[in-house]
């Protein structure tokens, strides 16, 4: 199976594990890009990679 272009909001919470309002409000801070195709928003699947590559990573008892 090939990696797709740009994926809907559903679809990026699955594949990336946050939940709905943290997808919306990372695109409201500008942090994640999205484009409208007809009524459908639709995230780049490399943008929605960067953006979780550029979150902080765990540390274990901060």
């Amino acid at each position: 199976m090939q990696t797709p272009i740009a994926i809907t909001i559903p679809d990026a919470v699955k594949v990336s594990g946050m939940s709905r309002t943290s997808i919306y409000e990372a695109l409201k801070r500008g942090d994640l890009t999205a484009r409208k195709a007809g009524r459908r928003t639709l995230i780049g699947f490399q943008d929605l990679e960067a953006y979780l590559a550029s979150l902080p990573t765990y540390q274990a008892g901060a």
